[in-house]
């Protein structure tokens, strides 16, 4: 009698655990997915590379795009991988066709090479982008 009770126990815990994935395994899915008419950002490039570069000298670069897909791009956050870059971006949605921009400000009075990424979180086709710039700032002549 006992390992029919136990039987009984494990066939609605398989049960309930069937149930479970059936219903948040298929929410999960849409949540994640991204719909066929998603915009798409397609940027000039991934890398900008600053070369050589004076102390002090201008850090801004701008990284170009353009939305080649079917609907909207909102873009919803910019992160760097550190303090010594600072992002700027349109937060209007940009259509289908339209272009934008993401500028970006690398700190140069920080003297040697750095290479840094910059991630772009949008509603896009591709939800997470990464970007990079990268250079040597070098100290100044004594």
């Amino acid at each position: 009698m006992k390992q029919k009770i136990n039987h009984l126990k494990n066939s609605k815990i398989k049960w309930l655990f069937i149930a479970f994935l059936a219903i948040y395994g298929t929410n999960y899915a849409q949540d994640t997915s991204v719909s066929k008419n998603a915009g798409v950002l397609s940027f000039d490039t991934s890398e900008i590379d600053y070369g050589t570069i004076n102390q002090n000298a201008d850090g801004e670069r701008t990284f170009k795009f353009t939305n080649t897909g079917d609907a909207p791009i909102v873009i919803t956050q910019v992160q760097t991988s550190c303090g010594c870059t600072v992002p700027s971006y349109s937060k209007t949605p940009i259509l289908s066709g339209e272009s934008s921009e993401i500028k970006v400000k690398y700190a140069t009075n920080r003297i040697g090479a750095f290479k840094k990424t910059i991630t772009v979180i949008s509603n896009a086709s591709e939800p997470t982008k990464i970007l990079y710039i990268k250079g040597t700032v070098l100290s100044p002549a004594n």
